[in-house]
């Protein structure tokens, strides 16, 4: 049995998005990982390929490019033919959100939402204020900037529904993690150096439901009783799912030196498990009764977790293996037939045995990595910053099938819609396709 069918009992919602994708009349990437939240492309009905492309450069299979002004690292998510996605100024004093006709490559919308009087300072140059992806149901599009403002929109005209800028949160490098819709609710993870917390919005109004405050045992304490660097082991940029655990939906929500679950009804906080590293941008993946989880910088590197007869603190009862060799800090992997396929922040990819964190391969195949790959067609897509791509065949030996290149890099995760790739790098939006659908068949 394929991976994917064995990982939807764990999503919520997967069946629903799933029933949606695969139907004729709708055409819908409603999340920055997919319809299944974990980078799996759904299969077709009738087992046939996607028809996804399998080569391309900027004179081949691109049906068009639009240029994306300002600079902003979200990915795009789509519904029907509009593409949602958001930009801000380099300083962060002004944010925008973009629509773009999915078919014609023509921007319909470029607002100005927010506007910051004094926007904290970066830090580095691998964040911008533009990196939360947006997420997206029929008739609303959800953005969110960190603790710089959060609004749902009318997804045809762009008009704000409602918006949020109450939520305080000092996230030193910028903000990362992205919404994530759950039932009647909009689900946000705020870590920043100063507060760390989890708030759930009613998405019909914007109203809070719940909130739950980070329960971490911090370990960064200095001998004054200070944090250490201001507070920069404080802080994560993980985006949270939805997992069926123990007959219940648990909503799995990492943060800086801590996996936490909660009730996502009531904020309740079910389980932990203790770690020591900071600043984890993955997004988790469940499957096969376990969790895999990045805990980020220092210590860190990745935990693979029983998800069974779970609840308190289980750091040292269900975490089954720890990975600290080379693994990835901000790109999501992808978990398909008991491998777990990553992509580190320096481009070493790498494969996995999901129940031991024993390695089957690895080795330097991209330059620094920061996008989620996809997996469609038996192939697993990585992009990496410099604008290369390469396609993989999974297995436990290393087979690379495809390899392609742009112009500019990837930051942001890619987006599918039918059999069309849609791909963000620093400057534009591509839209990638083969002719009538054949991989690999040039235009």
């Amino acid at each position: 049995m394929s991976a994917w069918r064995r990982t939807i009992p764990c999503l919520l919602s997967s069946l629903f998005w799933l029933a949606l994708f695969i139907h004729p009349a709708f055409s819908h990437w409603p999340d920055f990982r997919g319809p299944l939240n974990n980078g799996h492309v759904p299969p077709r009905p009738d087992g046939a390929l996607i028809g996804l492309p399998t080569r391309w450069s900027e004179t081949e299979n691109i049906t068009w490019k639009t240029p994306i002004p300002l600079k902003g690292w979200s990915s795009p998510v789509i519904w029907g033919n509009r593409i949602w996605l958001t930009t801000a100024t380099e300083d962060g004093l002004e944010m925008f959100v973009l629509c773009v006709d999915s078919t014609t490559g023509k921007i319909l919308v470029n607002r100005k939402i927010f506007e910051n009087e004094a926007p904290e300072p970066l830090g580095n140059d691998v964040n911008c204020y533009a990196s939360p992806s947006p997420v997206i149901e029929e008739g609303r599009v959800y953005v969110h900037f960190g603790s710089y403002g959060t609004a749902c929109l009318d997804s045809e005209t762009g008009a704000s529904l409602w918006e949020r800028r109450d939520y305080p949160c000092r996230h030193y490098r910028g903000p990362g993690s992205s919404p994530f819709l759950y039932k009647d609710k909009l689900i946000l993870t705020f870590d920043g150096v100063d507060l760390q917390y989890v708030v759930a919005l009613n998405k019909r109004t914007g109203q809070e439901i719940w909130r739950a405050d980070r329960t971490t045992r911090w370990t960064d304490l200095d001998e004054d009783g200070k944090p250490k660097r201001e507070g920069d082991f404080r802080k994560a940029f993980c985006t949270p799912i939805i997992a069926e655990i123990d007959g219940k939906y648990q909503l799995i929500a990492p943060g800086s030196m801590t996996v936490f679950a909660y009730d996502p009804d009531t904020g309740q906080e079910i389980w932990r498990a203790d770690d020591n590293g900071f600043s984890a941008a993955c997004r988790p993946v469940v499957g096969n009764g376990m969790g895999f989880f990045s805990t980020g910088q220092d210590r860190g590197g990745y935990l693979g977790i029983r998800l069974e007869d779970i609840k308190g603190d289980v750091t040292q009862s269900h975490v089954v293996w720890r990975q600290q060799q080379g693994m990835p800090k901000r790109s999501s992997p992808i978990l398909l037939d008991g491998l777990l396929y990553l992509a580190n922040d320096s481009g070493i990819v790498s494969c996995l045995d999901a129940a031991t964190g024993d390695f089957h391969w690895k080795e330097r195949l991209l330059g620094g990595t920061t996008a989620s790959p996809v997996y469609a067609d038996g192939l697993l897509y990585f992009f990496d910053e410099d604008g290369r791509s390469i396609l993989l065949k999974p297995g436990k030996t290393l087979e690379v099938a495809h390899e392609n290149r742009l112009d500019e890099g990837v930051m942001a995760s890619p987006a599918v819609d039918d059999k069309a790739l849609f791909l963000r790098t620093k400057t534009h939006l591509y839209r990638i396709e083969t002719k009538n659908g054949v991989p690999g068949e040039a235009q």
